[in-house]
C-alpha cells in the first residue's frame, strides 16, 4: 500500500515538473515541455525533438522522458551543447541537426547554417541568426559571433515556433514573420535585458511568447513592457 502511494506521489511530482504546453495544429497536437534553462522537448506526430539538452536538467529527469528522434542544438556553449545530456537522450538512429561549430565538436550531426531550411518528416526546420550586437567578454569581442550559432523556426502543421537561442534583439529577430509561439532568451551579460527582449518581441509580434534562458532576469519587467499588446505572455518556471 505504501509503495503504491509512493509511486502515485512520484507520478504526480513528475507530471507537475514536466507540465507540457499544448498547441493545436493542422497535423494534430504539438506539445512542448520545459526542462531547464534553454532545454525543452517537442512532441508531435509520434516524434520527439530535444532542444539543447543540458545535464543540469539532471539524469533522473531526462530518464522520465522519451528518447529523442532528433536533437537540435543552437551553439557550442556548455549549457547548449552538453555531451553528457546528449548521451542521455540519444537512442540508435537519433539525428542531430546543428551549426558547424557544434557538429565539428561532436564529430557527428548534419550541419544547418543561418538562412537554411531542412525538412525532417512533417517538420520544417529553419536556422535563423542569433548573436550579440554589443555584449562580450571584452572590447572588440562578443559572447556570440554572428553566423556561429542558430536560433530555429520550427514549422509543424502550419504553426510556426521560434526558439531564439542566445541572442540580443537583432534585426533578423525583429524581421521574423508569422510566428505563432516564441521562446525568447533574456539574461545579461550574455544575451539581453528584459526590456530589450520585449523590444524585439514587439517588432515581430508572436501570438504567444515564453521567456526562457532567463536566469536572474526580472520577468515582470518583460511582461509589463508587453502589456496591452495582442501578445500573450506565458511565464513558466524553468529553474525548479
Amino acid at each position: 500500500m505504501r509503495l503504491t502511494s509512493l509511486v502515485l506521489a512520484l507520478g504526480c511530482a513528475a507530471a507537475t515538473l514536466y507540465a507540457a504546453e499544448e498547441f493545436k495544429t493542422a497535423n494534430g497536437t504539438l506539445r512542448i515541455t520545459p526542462i531547464k534553462h534553454a532545454s525543452l522537448m517537442i512532441e508531435a506526430g509520434g516524434k520527439v525533438i530535444q532542444l539543447d539538452p543540458w545535464s543540469q536538467g539532471t539524469q533522473e529527469k531526462y530518464a522520465a522522458l522519451p528518447k529523442a528522434d532528433l536533437i537540435l542544438i543552437t551553439d557550442f556553449h556548455p549549457d547548449h551543447m552538453d555531451t553528457t545530456a546528449i548521451g542521455w537522450v540519444k537512442k540508435p538512429g537519433t539525428k542531430i541537426i546543428a551549426p558547424f561549430v557544434v557538429t565539428s565538436g561532436l564529430k557527428t550531426g548534419d550541419v544547418i547554417k543561418n538562412g537554411e531550411t531542412q525538412t525532417w518528416g512533417a517538420f520544417s526546420i529553419e536556422a535563423v541568426p542569433m548573436y550579440n550586437l554589443q555584449r562580450g567578454p571584452k572590447p572588440g569581442m562578443f559572447y556570440h559571433d554572428k553566423g556561429r550559432g542558430n536560433g530555429y523556426v520550427v514549422t509543424y502543421g502550419g504553426k510556426r515556433f521560434y526558439f531564439s537561442g542566445d541572442t540580443e534583439a537583432i534585426p533578423e529577430m525583429k524581421a521574423l514573420k508569422n510566428i505563432d509561439v516564441a521562446f525568447v532568451c533574456m539574461n545579461v551579460p550574455y544575451t539581453m535585458t528584459p526590456e530589450e527582449a520585449a523590444e524585439g518581441v514587439k517588432a515581430f509580434a508572436p501570438k504567444i511568447v515564453y521567456p526562457y534562458h532567463y536566469r536572474g532576469s526580472d520577468l515582470k519587467v518583460f511582461e509589463t513592457a508587453l502589456k496591452g499588446l495582442p501578445i500573450e505572455v506565458r511565464i513558466r518556471d524553468w529553474y525548479k
